[in-house]
């Protein structure tokens, strides 16, 4: 994000992911509206935390994966980590996700990790982990890195601004 120098009306930045309806022939059965969007603030997008990922292991992504590339960010819940981006934009105003305009009530813009705001449907307290399979763990605020995003959302209602 750096190299492309956003001017200084950016805010947001939007995400937009790869979307063939020939390749996709089932897309009508997705339940969401398709392509699929996320965004993040402009500080988030560039803390050092938020990766553009285009390879693992040594190897390129694989497609399961999210080729050709994909966001990864790790405080937040993983429908932010969005896959198989075609197009990134600085934006001026909050963009839409995909799970904001599918139920908005239930998924908020931020998406950070949050053990003391339930999801509507389910307690977001305790998880489990893999390989455990059955072990119960206390959620870790912001998925364990507190130390190195909180200050991004300083001063906000997090429970309002979930």
């Amino acid at each position: 994000m750096k190299l492309v120098e956003p001017n200084s009306n950016a805010r947001y930045v939007a995400f937009e992911t790869y979307f063939d309806k020939k390749q996709m022939p089932l897309w009508g059965r997705a339940g969401i509206q398709l392509p699929y969007v996320e965004g993040l603030r402009l500080d988030e997008a560039m803390h050092p935390l938020a990766l553009l990922c285009v390879g693992m292991y040594g190897e390129t992504l694989p497609n399961q994966d999210g080729a050709p590339v994909r966001m990864v960010i790790p405080w937040k819940y993983g429908f932010k980590s969005i896959k198989s981006l075609v197009k990134i934009k600085f934006v001026k105003d909050q963009p839409p996700t995909t799970w904001n305009i599918t139920n908005a009530h239930e998924y908020g813009f931020y998406s950070n990790v949050n053990p003391a705001v339930d999801h509507p449907r389910w307690s977001q307290a305790r998880e489990i982990r893999l390989p455990g399979y059955f072990k119960n763990t206390k959620t870790q605020m912001y998925n364990g890195y507190g130390d190195q995003v909180a200050s991004l959302y300083t001063g906000m209602d997090l429970k309002k601004n979930y």
